[in-house]
Formats: structure tokens, sequence, C-alpha cells
């Protein structure tokens, strides 16, 4: 069996000399920078092309397939956002309806907008006691489904950025009543099905299209990820094509070789490195639940590699202030230098993954508890935000049609209420449009934003800085 970096790593010993790009000629001598020219090439002699995979590459994605239990799996080197793109254009027609979960990462978004989608939105629940959204009820997906029968296709998020998962068993058997296809954006289940201790991964419960960012869960580098296409119920030259149209035409063959390298492990000392992991990460929550004040926070339904860590109703003992997750945030990263993956409102994600070490986790269970000692409980009447409900005057792509100087305008969050928004609006991470192009702005929305922004957290999407552009001349 050959392996992609194997091969790389030899043909950069060997005599052989390029010309051919890249301008680095394999020579790290040029910048002096400790980069691995040595095993970054083009589509030379016997190393395959990614968007056209016979050989070495097409080899590792049959493996990637198998170890997923998957029909068909290819690379992706432009992340999941790449996957996503394919998937949803490849799945629907130019101008038709999509039923899609609210909170969907903004490259669905992206895809409605250049295929021209009418998008049906299914909000999930919303915990209030918790401030997370939930699963993606099966029931809301049957209704509408039976309300809006033009559907082409249902996506969602599971596990969520929070780690929260739906039923994709039950969903996919009521979408399939349809005879349309699920997309599941599984970006952050890449380690799903690798141990008992966390869930099988959506192939093996019905999805057609199911996405993995490798980068995110597992040893791989960044921008690394994998799509994978089940059942005859997608267009799968369809896919494919779209593959090729967002995905650079010159693939990264290190990225490549670190995909490869990734699965590899993952078959070949998976079993130890999962089982070490699980053990440290079990006992480390099981620690974090003495936290007096901190609260450790999850679901029956729950991706456990994700620590979420909820300051809610909780104040700084001396200064008698309210404590938020921006503020946890901020004293793990400049005093413990312990780099959070998010803040919220008031909770903190640290993510964990295979690649922790024992010094990493302690390091961050001894930080919490000092800090948890500065703390007390203190219920404060704070604003509770929900996934926003605008209306939907026109669809993404409509609205930028639209965009002429006289009839767009900036504005302040606090001035924008009830216009209609020319521009995205997220947080990021973790990249869900509070705000869409053609919604229109209510009062909450807009109020929720000056919150945000006074809070210190930075919205993305717009142009300029706490303003938005809306449509005046409707």
């Amino acid at each position: 069996m050959e392996y992609l970096y194997e091969k790389l790593e030899a043909y950069g010993k060997s005599d052989y000399y390029g010309f051919h790009m890249p301008g680095h000629k394999r020579n790290s001598d040029v910048t002096r920078a400790n980069l691995p020219y040595g095993i970054d090439i083009t589509e030379i002699e016997g190393f395959d092309n990614l968007h056209h995979a016979e050989e070495i590459i097409r080899e590792a994605e049959v493996r990637a397939a198998s170890m997923y239990h998957a029909e068909e799996t290819h690379y992706l080197i432009n992340g999941s956002t790449a996957g996503i793109l394919s998937a949803v254009m490849g799945c629907t027609k130019k101008g038709g309806k999509i039923l899609m979960a609210r909170n969907c990462h903004k490259s669905v978004y992206h895809a409605v907008f250049l295929n021209e989608l009418r998008p049906v939105y299914i909000y999930p629940e919303f915990d209030e006691t918790m401030e997370l959204n939930m699963a993606v009820s099966p029931e809301k997906i049957e209704r509408l489904l039976e309300e809006h029968k033009e559907v082409q296709a249902v996506v969602l998020t599971s596990p969520t950025y929070d780690g929260v998962l739906s039923d994709i068993e039950r969903i996919s058997e009521i979408v399939h009543q349809k005879k349309i296809p699920l997309i599941v954006d599984e970006a952050h289940g890449a380690h799903f099905g690798f141990h008992p201790y966390f869930p099988e991964n959506a192939n093996t419960k019905g999805a057609d299209v199911v996405i993995h960012s490798l980068h995110k869960t597992l040893p791989a580098l960044t921008q690394t990820a994998l799509i994978h296409l089940n059942g005859t119920r997608i267009d799968r030259r369809k896919i494919r094509n779209y593959l090729h149209i967002f995905q650079t035409s010159s693939p990264s063959y290190v990225l490549m070789a670190s995909m490869d390298e990734c699965l590899r492990t993952v078959a070949e000392q998976g079993d130890v490195l999962f089982e070490t992991y699980v053990k440290n990460l079990e006992s480390k929550r099981g620690e974090l639940k003495k936290l007096k004040h901190i609260r450790l926070m999850e679901t029956e339904e729950f991706d456990r590699s994700k620590l979420v860590l909820s300051v809610k109703d909780t104040i700084l003992k001396k200064e008698n202030r309210v404590f938020t997750g921006k503020m946890l945030y901020e004293r793990l990263l400049l005093e413990y230098h312990l780099q959070m993956e998010m803040a919220a409102g008031s909770y903190v994600i640290a993510m964990t993954s295979i690649g922790d070490t024992k010094e990493g986790m302690d390091r961050l269970l001894s930080a919490l508890f000092e800090i948890d000692e500065e703390l007390e409980k203190k219920s404060e009447e704070e604003k509770r935000y929900y996934l926003p409900r605008q209306e939907q005057v026109f669809t993404s792509f409509e609205v930028e049609g639209m965009r002429r100087m006289e009839t767009v305008r900036s504005m302040s969050w606090q001035e924008s209420a009830g216009f209609i928004s020319m521009e995205y609006a997220y947080l990021y991470p973790p990249g869900i449009p509070l705000i869409v192009p053609g919604e229109r702005i209510t009062k909450e929305t807009a109020a929720m934003l000056v919150d945000y922004q006074n809070k210190g957290f930075s919205v993305e999407g717009i142009s300029v800085e706490n303003y938005i552009e809306v449509l005046i001349n409707e």
C-alpha cells in the first residue's frame, strides 16, 4: 500500500530536478523559512491529479470512504465550505426551494445565493436554561415538507458548533419518504465512529451527502475536509462537477498528504490514541463538574469532545458585576495563555481531540478552578437571545439585483430596525448569519447586535463596523 506522504518525502530526497511549478523549486534556502517546500509539488508524473484521481489520490479516497462507511469519498482542500457549496448546488435546481436549518453555516447561505434558491427555514429549539440552540425537530421537518412540497433537498448541521446532535436517522427516514436527499454538515464530527464514546457518523444513519472537516477534530492541517456521497437520490456526477468548480485547480499536495497521514494514523493507531484521549477527557469532564459556579454544559444527545463552559448567572465577587463568556475567554487567554475556540454571551467552547496532551488539559482545569473561586452565583435579569425570526421579503439573490446607489444606505444597528438588509451579519465563529440579505430587521435583532457590540464581539459580513447596508426604497 502506497501513502502520499511517503512518496512525496522520497521524491523530495531524490535527484529529480523540477522545471515546473511551484516557483520555490523545493529549495528552502530561497526564503530560509522552515516550511515544507520539499514535498510541495504540482501534478507531476506519478503523483495523480485530484480533479481526475486514478492512482495514489484515488486509493487514498477509497480508504477514506471505507473508514467512514461511505459509498464514495472525495478529498476537499478548500475546506468543508467547498463540499457544502458543491452538495447544495448539486442537489438543487436554480431557483428551487431548499429546507435548511436556520443555524446552518454561512457557506450554505452562499450556496442558496449562488443557485438563486428560496430557503424554507427550520428553527432549532432553544434551551433558555443553557442558552443553547438545541436539536432540529424531525416532526417539524416532516410538517414543513408537507407544507412545501417543492423542496428539493434538506440540509442541516449536526453536530452544531456547540456540540448538539440532531436525530439524523429519523430525519433521513422522513426526508427519504419525499424522495429527496438529506445533506448533513457534520464538519465538527470527523472523529465520530472511531470510539464508542462518540456517536456514529451520518453515513451510517441514512444521510445522502455528509461533509467532514478533518482539521477540526482530527490531526490534519487546516483547510482539509472530506465529502461523502451515498445512495441514488443524488446526482453524483453533478456534485463532482461542482467540486471541480469550487476547488482550486492547483490543489496542495501538502494538504492532501496531511489528510492521508491523518487517516492512516487513525486506522493504524486509532484504538490506542482514542482510548487514551477518552480516558483523559472523561476524567477531566468529571473534574469540571465539581466547579461551583462555572458549569459544564451537555445535553442528552451531545458530542462530548466539546467542553461548553457556562458562566450564566455568575458575578465577580470583588467587583459585583456580571461575568460573561467573553470575560472568561479573555481571562483564560491573557492570564493563562489558553486559547479557547470561541466565546458566546454566557459561555466559552474548548475543543478537544486526540492531539491534546494531559499537561494542556491540566492547565485548563487549574485555570478554571482558580477563576471559579472569584465568582459567585447571582441571577441577573439578562437579555436572552434566540436565532432571529425575521420576515424574508426577498431572497439573497433578488436583493443583490436591487443594489443601486440611490436605494442603499448604511445605518447603525439602532436605526436599522424595520428596514430590509442588504448584507449578512454574523459572529465568527461560529459563522451563523443573524441577518440574511432580504430579511426585514426586527427591533429585537437590532438590539441584540447593539448588545454584542457593547460586549466586545466582532460582527462580520458587514462593510462598515457597527453599520449595515439596508434597502431604503422598497
